[in-house]
């Protein structure tokens, strides 16, 4: 009797083998294990709209950084931005005409940006935009939303993602940490409020205003399912903030530069105090900002005593890429072009779906989408979403997977300014046989027969 002989392993199993030696569970960020896989989507490399991985499988791209790679994977302008600082000698830790050149330019285009400090990554700017905002007002609380990301910092890594078990009260939610090693001292800094909801602000304002530094918000709660803002809310929680003295921050390392270059704050024009930025910013590259008033920004060092330094900031990479990002983000085609994408895209996407009466709801917000299983009717706050069926959201990622469409395992999708609309279609087909054998999976085996 012949020896059967194993198959031969992948490369991405061995390389998966050797990442969990040296790896502390085999990632260099937790969001990175994709739930369908039980391990990271393991990549080779990148072009435009598309991404092979180590097995040497074409995808198209769904996921685009988790939002960073707007302008695409390896955009020529971008390319061309880190050749130069290549042959500027990197410059790590010096002050250069490029970082001024880059406030300048984000002073043009975000209405709240007088003045601006640069940082790596989205947790540092939301925890540095705190920091200041506590050193502007001298006070020390700070109100959150319930399903609001901001990063993994001990001040405001709360109440992201709770079970309903653990969330508490609908109108007055638990403050749940996100993770272990926070000090509990820090919860009773964190007042957590259901989102979209003007009388529960108006209320904690009441109880607390004195007490109340900073309203931190997602202003497009792209972070649990692409959450619009009710008409009126933000321009509420403007009033609310200016008339306690309090500091408005709006987190758009997310919805920053979504769908136009000034941000959800010049698309529902309301302006806040403060602003932080990420993801599309550095084209791709580490590059983050917190931005503000005069009035509140004065309060960071060395004008004031909310001290924020650190020898990799505004890095010349990332800086220039900053640069590139925005001569392409304010070109007037850009715009134009993704909502063109935008306009075929959504509407065949929401179709596959109705025909093969798969139900998933699709919240957009410009080239960033979510796709909420079971879910009927648009979300207005982070209970909304807790019906969302996640282990049918898991299989249809993994078929996907398997028919060459890379989508995370995760709240939410986009694609770029370098995917075509072929790139697209070839989405749309692959994106349509996966949801035909998600349907097929769920059937008795005897009506598949």
């Amino acid at each position: 009797m012949s020896e059967t002989r194993s198959a031969e392993p992948r490369p991405s199993d061995l390389l998966w083998e050797r990442a969990q030696r040296r790896l502390p569970g085999g990632v260099t960020a937790a969001a990175r294990i994709h739930a369908a896989l039980g391990r990271p989507f393991l990549a080779e490399r990148a072009e435009g709209g598309r991404v092979w991985d180590v097995d040497g499988r074409e995808y198209i791209d769904l996921n685009m950084s988790f939002g960073a790679s707007l302008l695409g994977h390896g955009h020529p302008a971008v390319k061309a931005a880190v050749a130069r600082a290549s042959e500027l000698g990197f410059m790590c830790g010096y002050e250069t005409e490029y970082q001024t050149r880059l406030a300048e330019r984000l002073a043009e285009v975000i209405p709240s940006a007088e003045l601006v400090r640069f940082a790596g990554s989205g947790t540092e700017t939301t925890w540095h935009a705190l920091r200041t905002a506590r050193v502007a007002t001298g006070r020390s609380k700070v109100v959150k939303f319930e399903g609001h990301f901001h990063g993994f910092n001990d001040s405001l890594g709360y109440s992201f993602w709770p079970s309903a078990e653990q969330a508490g009260p609908a109108d007055a939610p638990r403050t749940v940490p996100e993770s272990g090693g926070m000090p509990t001292a820090m919860a009773d800094l964190t007042i957590v409020l259901p989102w979209n909801d003007a009388a529960a602000l108006e209320a904690v304002f009441a109880a607390h205003g004195h007490e109340i530094a900073a309203v931190v918000m997602e202003p497009v709660n792209h972070d649990s399912g692409t959450i619009l803002p009710l008409p009126g809310y933000l321009e509420a929680a403007r009033e609310l903030t200016r008339r306690h003295g309090a500091v408005l921050i709006f987190d758009e390392v997310l919805s920053g530069f979504r769908t136009q270059v000034g941000g959800a704050q010049a698309q529902y024009d309301v302006t806040p105090d403060m602003t932080t930025l990420g993801k599309t910013l550095g084209g791709g590259t580490a590059l983050s900002a917190f931005v503000g008033s005069l009035d509140v920004m004065s309060a960071v060092a060395p004008l004031g005593r909310a001290v924020h330094s650190g020898t990799y900031n505004a890095h010349l990479i990332p800086i220039m890429a900053g640069l590139a990002f925005l001569d392409e983000a304010t070109d007037p085609t850009f715009y134009p072009g993704l909502r063109a994408l935008e306009a075929t895209f959504y509407p065949e996407l929401r179709a596959i779906f109705g025909r093969l009466d798969v139900p998933v709801l699709i919240q957009s917000n410009g080239a960033r989408f979510s796709l909420l299983f079971g879910i009927d009717r648009a979300p207005v706050r982070y209970r909304d979403i807790l019906a969302h069926d996640t282990p049918t959201a898991t299989r249809f990622y993994g078929l996907a997977l398997e028919e060459g469409v890379y989508f995370h395992a995760s709240w939410h999708h986009g694609f770029s300014a370098m995917h075509t609309r072929r790139d697209l279609d070839d989405a749309l087909e692959r994106i349509e046989r996966a949801a035909r054998r998600l349907v097929a999976s769920a059937q008795p085996a005897s009506a598949r027969a």
